[in-house]
Order: C-alpha cells, then structure tokens, then sequence
C-alpha cells in the first residue's frame, strides 16, 4: 500500500495515532518537524515535506518540536520509573511515601499519574501489590505464613492475612493450590511489551499500549485459573536475550518456548503462522489454502486477531491479498517497522 503525501498530510491533521512511526512532518516556514499527533497547529499542505525517519528530516536541516518531541519514543519507561522498577523488585519489603520520592528528585503527581496510565493503579497500591505477589511466591516455595509476613514488611499476621485474601480471594495458609503466571515489562525499539509465563514457557508477549490487554490478561487468568503476578520466570531470560537479538537484525527464528491458551483451531492457525518464513509474508486465503479449507478465510484472520503472543507467532507478516497492511493490535506502523526490519517490504 502506498503511504501518499495526502494521506500523511489527512493524517497528521486527524492526529491520527496509527501512523505514529510511520512519517514524520516538517513545515518549512518554522524548520521544524513533528509527529503526525503534534497538538500545534497544523500547516497548509503546500508548506510542508514527510519523512520516513526523524534522521531525514534532520538532515534536512529541521529541528524537533518541543510540544510533541519526535525524538522520544513515547512508549519507553522514564529512566527514574526504571530505578523504582527496580528498587522495587530487589526489595518488594520497602514501602516509599512520597516525601521519599521527592527526596529523590521526583514529584509524586508525576509518578502517580504514569503508574495509572500503565498499570492502572496508583504507585503506592503498586507497591504494596508488588509485597503481595513477592508473599504470593515465597508461599508457593513452601515459607511459613509467619515468616513470610514479616521478611514482606507486614507488621502484623492479621494485617498480613486481611490484605492477602482482599487480593487473592484465599488466605494464605490456603494459596497453594492457585498456579502463578509471572509478568513483567520489556523495553524495545517499537515500545514496551508485557510478557507472561507460566511453568511451561510464553504465554502472552502484547504492546503495553495495546487496548484489549487488560481483557487479555483476565482471560488467561480466568482459563488457567492463575493470578497473574509481577515478578521473574526462567523463561523470560531467553525471551530478553531472543528479542533483542530480534531488533539487532541478528535473530530470524526464536527458540523460547511457548505456552499457547486457544482453541484447538486457533492453535492449529498459530502453527500455520509460526511457518511463515521471516523477511515473508502471506495473505489470509493462502493460510486457509494451507490449512486445507480455502473458504475459512474469515475463521483463520479471527484466529489470527486473538494471538496473544506477538513477533514470537509472527501475525504481522499477514497482509491483505491486495498486498495493503491488514490490521494489527500493535498498531498498523508497528506492522510496518517489523516488516521493514525483516526486510519483507520496502517503502
């Protein structure tokens, strides 16, 4: 499909967010560029130039708009919520106020404001689901309830208890028989993805800005009767190391396992797509021909449309038979940059 001027010039005056990646707009009379979503005004389309790559257009001489910030990749987790990230990962016992967050250099509306828009819940109520789910484990490896209570900060085993079964719906001596599904976020080049595992490998790898992925995550839960958890799986180092080799344009095939949650249909679909060549792609009705029903067109992209486990099962190498770039949950540019990167298009 080709990406005319006009259709950037349309797009970039709707804001629209799906081309976010795809261009970048210049206006000649400020020599500045933006995104296609800047919120400044928009020029007349004999006033502007598009570029594929925000390199191009500094090349050309523009600098970048301080409103919209071309060069940030929106989607990457700030430095200083990496380092709170992590704090409190190696120490989910800790319990930080905001006084401690401003002696940080940080402001707590801030911080605040980033934890509900990502995970949907303040920091401090991250924080002390983070103690819960580090309990939740220590629980599953056999640790005493008392034992646990204390070593996660709790001051009390009534609180404890109380604060446990509110989470968990069971109390603690009860919990073993509940399986875990770990979570945890991974930066790359198109955003952050939210991965899960269970003990048998990946069971959802999802864009973070993905919309159905809160309806997503409760479905695995729901089907696999587990509490999703934030917290390390052995399978997740593999998927680190494979992804990023990914990106590098150093890895075609990945190896990590998979713990695939669908219908025996969907499942046989997800095959048909893990056999798609990389630097390939192929249309709906050539999947349907190989799975041995042409008229199931329909069926195969619904199947494809709930694969959960992106990249890894390469749904984005799925066009329209038209050659045009078919829906994708990641967003149609995120399509288009994973296609170019395997160099199964060019534009």
């Amino acid at each position: 499909m080709e990406i005319t001027e006009h259709i950037m010039y349309e797009a970039s005056l709707n804001k629209d967010s799906s081309f976010e990646g795809i261009f970048w707009t210049a206006v000649k009379t400020t020599g500045i560029f933006c995104r296609p979503t800047c919120t400044a005004r928009k020029p007349k389309f004999e006033n502007v130039e598009f570029f594929a790559t925000t390199k191009e257009a500094i090349l050309k001489g523009y600098r970048p708009c301080k409103v919209c910030k071309p060069l940030e990749n929106p989607e990457v987790t700030p430095e200083h919520i990496k380092n709170l990230l992590q704090e409190i990962s190696d120490d989910p016992s800790l319990k930080l106020k905001d006084y401690d967050l401003v002696i940080r250099g940080l402001e707590p509306a801030t911080v605040r404001r980033w934890f509900l828009k990502h995970h949907g819940i303040t920091f401090h109520a991250f924080q002390r689901m983070s103690k819960l789910n580090a309990a939740f484990k220590k629980l599953q490896l056999g640790e005493s309830v008392t034992e646990v209570a204390f070593d996660t900060g709790y001051e009390s085993l009534s609180g404890f208890n109380e604060s446990f079964k509110n989470i968990f719906g069971v109390s603690p001596k009860n919990n073993g028989t509940e399986k875990i599904i770990d979570l945890k976020r991974i930066e790359t080049m198109l955003g952050t993805m939210i991965a899960c595992a269970d003990e048998n490998g990946i069971c959802l790898l999802e864009f973070s800005d993905r919309k159905a992925l809160p309806t997503e995550l409760k479905n695995i839960s729901r089907r696999l009767n587990a509490n999703i958890v934030q917290g390390e799986n052995p399978h997740f180092s593999t998927l680190d190391k494979e992804l990023s080799e990914y990106f590098e344009g150093k890895r075609t095939a990945f190896t990590v396992p998979l713990s695939m949650i669908g219908t025996p249909f969907q499942k046989q679909v997800w095959e048909i797509l893990k056999g798609i060549p990389y630097g390939s792609t192929r249309s709906y009705q050539e999947q349907a021909d190989i799975l041995g029903n042409p008229k199931s067109v329909r069926a195969v992209a619904h199947a494809n449309g709930c694969n959960i486990i992106s990249i890894i099962i390469p749904c984005h190498r799925v066009i329209g038979s038209n050659g045009q770039l078919t829906g994708y949950g990641g967003g149609i540019w995120r399509k288009q940059k994973l296609l170019e990167l395997e160099k199964a298009i060019l534009f």
